[in-house]
């Protein structure tokens, strides 16, 4: 469809082309058909007068031999046949029918021949004898043939200059034609390439309009179609995908309205604090809770140093700030009264709006805290409400273990020493829950110095000989090349407890002639990693996660025990700022590793 129209709209140009080199070629045939004949008759016409004129002179010549020489009869047949030969010429001349004013010069030349033909006629029959009147005549008539000759060669001169100028004016008016359909072609390219031009690019620039419109949001351009060609198909397709998108948008408009509307129900209707923050701290959405909340002294220049500080951290790294423990509780006062929240920062991030922020929800602990703050009171208080009665009662079993009094059966005997083995145990469990307690309440404090890697591994080795060597096992220490020397900030009474409760736990449960390994290591952010591993039969992965629960007993489990020892252990390091970890599979042993700030 666009070729042909690309070559309707060429068309008249090629039918100009072909017009004017028609008429070039006709015009050239013309001139040079009439060039040939007026060439081809004007050259014999001045050959025939040649003829005509060497004829004459030589019947003159004829004419003067017979007055000068005498010998007639020669005479007389050379001027009958050069008579002959004029008569001829002439009557071919006449014969072509000539112009009228070259028939009318014939015309009087035949009349002049004639004349001059009788006079040599007489010349010839008088010879020698006759006179100087015929000789005169003879001459006239001689040089009037010859003056009518002149005449014919003008006249023919005359017609081949008027032919060259004819000529001349056809070739100038060819010129002129030909220079005219020269510039109506170039004006009539100019136009045709005007209006193909303008007809191709008017439905470019259409679509390039309706683009640019379509980049820019406004799906409602559309594109005129203006023909039935490819540029009509581009349009119309290019009106299908306007259709389409506007479609496209609609629905994802719609989508993204029941989407807000549903964000907007589910945070209006959350009863927990939820604040959207943009990159740059600024406040960009707060549900309910956290408008009653934003009201109260603490966040009157923003958010409490408590969540600014990593709110800020979670800005500038992306990385999620999720705390598990009670240590990271935030207290805000509301309506007269303080509540506790566990605050969620969550990095968020949109491709599509370039949002970059965070979500802080406040997760409302207060209860939780209270029960547990409650709990904590009781066992501690119960604990200590225990530890005296028990103390006593371990006393006065000791006593009569010690004083030996007489009488006592050997299953008297028995029943004491397990009553003051259990007493003991007793002792220890009440022990290590007000340590527990004390440690949740933060009762208790770090009293922390500086102790050398090397030697905090030393004092552990030493005091655990007393668990090893009796289990038949063997103790491995590693420590990183250039760590021993350097120190960690701990409390080392309790920090020795935490070593001696993981490596108590893997001579439990070692295999007799076993190796357990304690090594220490550093760790990024300037923490030093020191672990624990045996070659036990390992921690299901179902009860992995429970480890540090208190009380916690895996299922089967035949060792004894109250379950606080890996709790307290995970208290204590928590309290120094760092974390605890176990990883182990079944058959292939336990490692229990725990970070400390150097």
């Amino acid at each position: 469809m666009l070729r042909t129209r690309l070559t309707l709209g060429l068309l008249p140009l090629l039918l100009l082309l072909l017009v004017v080199c028609a008429y070039a070629v006709r015009t050239s045939q013309e001139l040079g058909d009439a060039v040939e004949a007026i060439f081809a008759r004007n050259f014999r016409s001045i050959q025939e007068v040649q003829d005509l004129r060497a004829a004459a002179a030589q019947m003159n010549v004829a004419l003067s031999d017979a007055r000068q020489e005498g010998n007639l009869a020669a005479a007389r047949r050379r001027f009958a046949e050069q008579e002959a030969r004029f008569q001829r010429s002439l009557n071919e001349e006449l014969l072509a029918q000539p112009a009228a004013d070259k028939a009318e010069l014939l015309n009087a030349l035949d009349a002049q021949h004639r004349s001059f033909t009788q006079a040599g006629q007489e010349t010839l029959r008088l010879g020698s004898l006759g006179g100087l009147e015929l000789l005169k005549r003879t001459e006239t008539a001689f040089f009037a043939v010859n003056r009518t000759l002149d005449a014919l060669l003008e006249r023919d001169h005359r017609e081949i200059a008027g032919a060259e100028a004819r000529m001349k004016a056809r070739i100038d008016e060819s010129l002129r034609l030909l220079l005219a359909a020269m510039l109506g072609a170039v004006g009539l390219f100019f136009y045709l390439a005007w209006r193909l031009a303008d007809s191709f690019l008017r439905p470019i620039q259409a679509v390039t309009a309706s683009a640019l419109a379509l980049g820019a949001g406004d799906l409602d351009r559309e594109v005129p179609v203006t023909s039935q060609d490819e540029l009509g198909q581009l349009a119309r397709t290019f009106n299908a995908l306007a259709v389409h998108l506007r479609a496209y948008r609609d629905a994802t408009l719609a989508k993204v309205l029941r989407t807000q509307r549903t964000m907007e129900a589910t945070l209006t209707s959350t009863p927990e604090p939820v604040f959207v923050v943009a990159r740059d701290g600024t406040q960009e959405v707060r549900n309910p809770a956290a408008e009653q909340l934003a009201q109260s002294p603490d966040f009157s220049a923003g958010f409490p140093p408590a969540l600014a500080e990593p709110l800020a951290q979670v800005l500038a790294t992306g990385v999620h700030y999720l705390p598990t423990d009670y240590a990271r509780v935030v207290t805000l006062r509301v309506a007269r009264e303080d509540r506790h929240y566990l605050p969620r920062i969550l990095a968020i991030g949109d491709k599509l709006t370039e949002f970059k922020g965070a979500a802080v929800i406040l997760q409302d602990v207060t209860k939780f805290r209270l029960l547990d703050d409650a709990k904590t009171n009781l066992v501690g208080t119960v604990s200590h409400e225990l530890k005296s009665p028990l103390t006593s009662l371990r006393m006065a079993v000791y006593l009569l273990l010690e004083q030996k009094i007489a009488g006592l059966t050997p299953t008297q005997q028995d029943l004491l020493e397990m009553a003051r083995d259990e007493s003991d145990r007793l002792l220890r469990i009440l022990d290590n829950l007000l340590d527990l307690a004390r440690l949740e309440a933060g009762a208790s404090s770090l009293d922390r110095r500086g102790v050398a890697v090397a030697r905090l591994l030393e004092e552990v080795v030493a005091e655990s000989r007393g668990v090893i060597e009796p289990a038949g096992l063997s103790l491995a220490v590693q420590v990183e090349p250039g760590l021993g020397g350097q120190s960690v900030g701990v409390d080392d009474a309790r920090i020795r407890h935490v070593f001696l409760n993981l490596l108590s736990n893997a001579a439990k449960y070692s295999p007799p002639g076993g190796t357990i390994t304690l090594s220490a290591a550093v760790a990024p952010l300037g923490f030093v990693r020191f672990a624990v591993s045996d070659e036990g039969p390992g921690i299901p992965e179902d009860v992995r996660p429970h480890v540090f629960d208190r009380f916690y007993r895996a299922p089967g489990q035949a060792q004894a025990g109250a379950g606080l020892g890996l709790a307290i252990a995970r208290e204590i390091v928590v309290a120094h700022g760092g974390s605890i970890t176990c990883t182990s599979a079944p058959g292939a042993g336990t490692t229990f590793q725990f970070l400390l700030p150097r």
